[in-house]
């Protein structure tokens, strides 16, 4: 039997088309992953990993992994409060794990009003319509805040609903603020941060698919540790050893070397988890660094 049509292949859930497809599939072919998609199909086939992808609307994406069709899942924060508030209105409890933060799809569930419409307060809201795609996540904060007001579903282009008079004002997500400029509104509150994140199933895997499950999760945790991560060569006087260590960003104990011919000076190689800036380079020349070279990390394991 091909071993596309067995059970032993891990399935990961992904947004279909949106701000975290690129994303999600970038991460997993960072992690090793290689496959082909035919045309027009929504499965993707891992080559050399018992791995397939399933692109799917991102609010099915927390049902397809509490099912347990699928393993794993990558969605929005914002998608799964809204999933995990739909299950507690029914009486159940969260059948999936959250297992990561990703580094993407940073964004935040926000009120926004037409421009010159006063607000002050949670209080401001009430008596008002309000349109958004995350009915659960709005009505549970107008709930906490003690906020009567008419939560008014929308999908689609919810920044339209003010101006075809559907609503007062709206909430959705909010990245760069462009689009409500667009439609001549301003943001007003947060009521969530949101950001990619990875779940998985609660159902117990089989021994070989756990295995792999668990090795892809070290691969990411390795994607994630290098994202501003830099690798730092240097020479370094011994005597100003000390100074230089306190500046590498975000170093663990450095690797000391000897050089060749000399006493006074050594080679000084660092992994640095933030960024490295000119500045930083520069304060390191200052203090007597010399024959910096400053390399992007590809993978890491710890």
């Amino acid at each position: 039997m091909n071993s596309k049509e067995t059970g032993d292949r891990i399935k990961i859930a992904v947004q279909k088309s949106g701000r975290l497809t690129e994303h999600s599939m970038d991460l997993l072919v960072r992690c090793g992953l290689s496959y082909s998609r035919g045309k027009d199909r929504l499965i993707c086939y891992g080559e050399n990993m018992p791995i397939d992808v399933l692109l799917v609307r991102d609010d099915d994406i927390p049902d397809l992994v509490q099912e347990d069709v699928c393993d794993l899942g990558i969605v929005g924060l914002n998608i799964i409060e809204e999933s995990a508030l739909a299950l507690r209105a029914d009486g159940a409890s969260r059948l999936f794990d959250q297992v990561a933060t990703l580094d993407f799809g940073q964004c935040r569930l926000s009120f926004a009003v037409p421009r010159g419409t006063p607000y002050r307060d949670a209080g401001s809201l009430a008596g008002k319509r309000i349109a958004t795609s995350y009915p659960r996540t709005v009505s549970d904060y107008l709930e906490r805040n003690g906020v009567d007001a008419n939560v008014v579903v929308f999908s689609g282009a919810v920044e339209i609903a003010p101006s075809l008079g559907r609503a007062d004002l709206i909430c959705d997500l909010v990245s760069s603020g462009e689009t409500l400029k667009a439609h001549d509104l301003q943001e007003v509150a947060t009521v969530l941060e949101s950001r990619a994140a990875l779940i998985r199933t609660p159902v117990e895997l089989a021994p070989a698919k756990a295995r792999w499950v668990e090795r892809l999760l070290q691969r990411i945790e390795g994607v994630l540790q290098v994202k501003e991560s830099k690798y730092i060569m240097l020479h370094a006087p011994r005597a100003a050893l000390k100074e230089i260590t306190a500046l590498l960003p975000g170093s663990e104990a450095p690797t000391i070397m000897t050089l060749e011919g000399t006493d006074d000076k050594v080679a000084v190689h660092a992994v640095c988890r933030e960024n490295v800036f000119w500045e930083t380079l520069e304060q390191l020349k200052e203090v007597g660094a010399s024959s910096m070279l400053v390399l992007p990390v590809e993978k890491m394991l710890a």
